[in-house]
C-alpha cells in the first residue's frame, strides 16, 4: 500500500468537459495499522515509515475521533525525542531524514533509505484551489502549521533546495503548489481554508503531492504543536459547456437570493454549497445540514444574473446554474 497510488476519480461527471478529480481519503476516514505506533490514514504516510533515521522518531500523527465531518481526522503533533523535536507530519510522500541534521530533512516521492520504495499518488488534472479544514494548537512563539498540494511531473522533493547535497534538485519538474499558513494563535474551532493553484508550468501534472505539518519552521525547537486537517478537496474553474448534473436525488432551486436544498432523508453530513461565477471564481461557499431543508441566505451585495454552483460531499456530487434576480 505505501508504494505508487492511483487517485480514485471522484466526480465521474461535472460542470466540467473532462472529470475532476480529487485527492484520495482526502477525508481521512480510512485507516492503516489502527492501534500501532504506525497507524496513518490510507494513502498517507508519517514519520515512522519513512527513511531509517526518520522512522526511529517519536510517533507524530495519529487517527483522531474529534472531525470536522464523518468519524475521524487527522491530527499531527511536533514532539521531543532525545533531546531533538520531531514535526508533527504527514504525507503522500515519504518523510526522509538523511542525518540527524533537522535542516538536511525533506519530503520526497523516493524513500532515501531505500531507492526502491517509491511514494507517488498520480494525478493529471488542473485544478484551481485547495480547500479544507483545520484545528490548530501553538506550542510557542512564532509556530503556525502547514498544509500544501504540489502538482509535480517526475519525483519531488520538498523543499525543493538541497541542503549539504540531501537529494537532487528537481523544481524543474513542479507544475503547480498551493500553499497554507495557519495564524500563529491557537484556533480549536474546526475553520475552512482555500488557497489558489500558483501555475509555473502549462504542462499538465502527473503527480500530486499533499503535505502538512503542525511546526511549518523546519529548523523548530519547539514542541507541543498540533494541527488537526480534515475534508480536504479540489476546486476546478469552470470552464464552456456547462450543464446540468442531475444524478443525485435531491431538489435545489433559487429564488430572489435565497438558495432552496432539501437534504431531507439524506445522511451525507459533509457536503458544501459552493457559488460560482460566469469566469470561474468562488464568490459564496455554506455548509448544507444533513436531513433537512437547508435555506440558504446569498449575500444581499450580489448582482443579478447567472450563477454557477457545486454540490459536493461524501455522498454528494451535484452541479449546474441558478438564476438570481
Amino acid at each position: 500500500m505505501k508504494k505508487t497510488f492511483t487517485l480514485i476519480l471522484s466526480l465521474s461527471a461535472s460542470l466540467f468537459s473532462v472529470a475532476q478529480t480529487q485527492i484520495s481519503n482526502s477525508d481521512f476516514e480510512l485507516w492503516e495499522n489502527v492501534g500501532s505506533s504506525t497507524e496513518e490514514p490510507t494513502f498517507f504516510n508519517s514519520n515512522k515509515t519513512g527513511s531509517s533515521i526518520a522512522s526511529a522518531g517519536s510517533q507524530t500523527c495519529f487517527r483522531d475521533a474529534t472531525p470536522h465531518g464523518g468519524s475521524y481526522c487527522v491530527r499531527v503533533e511536533s514532539k521531543s525525542y532525545i533531546g531533538t523535536v520531531i514535526n508533527g507530519s504527514g504525507t503522500t510522500g515519504v518523510i526522509n531524514a538523511p542525518s540527524f541534521t533537522k535542516s538536511e530533512g525533506y519530503i520526497g516521492t523516493i524513500n532515501y533509505s531505500s531507492s526502491s520504495d517509491i511514494r507517488r499518488m498520480a494525478f493529471t488534472d488542473r485544478p484551481d484551489s485547495l480547500v479544507g479544514w483545520y484545528k490548530y494548537t501553538s506550542g510557542g512563539t512564532g509556530e503556525t502549521g502547514k498544509v500544501t498540494a504540489i502538482l509535480h511531473t517526475g519525483d519531488y522533493n520538498d523543499p525543493e533546495t538541497p541542503v549539504n547535497g540531501n537529494h537532487p534538485d528537481l523544481s524543474a519538474n513542479k507544475i503547480a503548489r498551493a500553499l497554507y499558513f495557519t495564524p500563529t494563535a491557537t484556533n480549536g474551532t474546526w475553520t475552512r481554508f482555500s488557497v489558489p493553484f500558483v501555475y509555473v508550468s502549462a504542462s499538465n501534472p502527473t503527480y500530486i503531492m499533499v503535505n502538512f505539518t503542525s511546526s511549518a519552521n523546519q529548523t523548530t525547537t519547539i514542541a507541543g504543536s498540533k494541527l488537526w486537517v480534515d475534508d480536504l478537496g479540489l476546486i476546478y474553474n469552470m470552464t464552456t459547456g456547462v450543464k446540468e448534473n442531475d444524478k443525485n436525488n435531491f431538489k435545489l432551486y433559487c429564488s430572489d437570493k435565497t438558495v432552496y436544498i432539501d437534504f431531507t432523508g439524506k445522511s451525507d453530513n459533509q457536503s458544501v454549497l459552493n457559488i460560482f461565477d460566469l469566469t470561474g471564481k468562488i464568490i459564496f461557499t455554506q455548509s448544507i445540514e444533513k436531513n433537512k431543508m437547508n435555506t440558504i441566505q446569498l449575500p444581499s451585495s450580489l448582482n443579478t444574473g447567472m450563477y454557477l454552483y457545486q454540490v459536493t460531499g461524501s455522498e454528494t456530487q451535484k452541479s449546474g446554474k441558478i438564476i438570481v434576480q
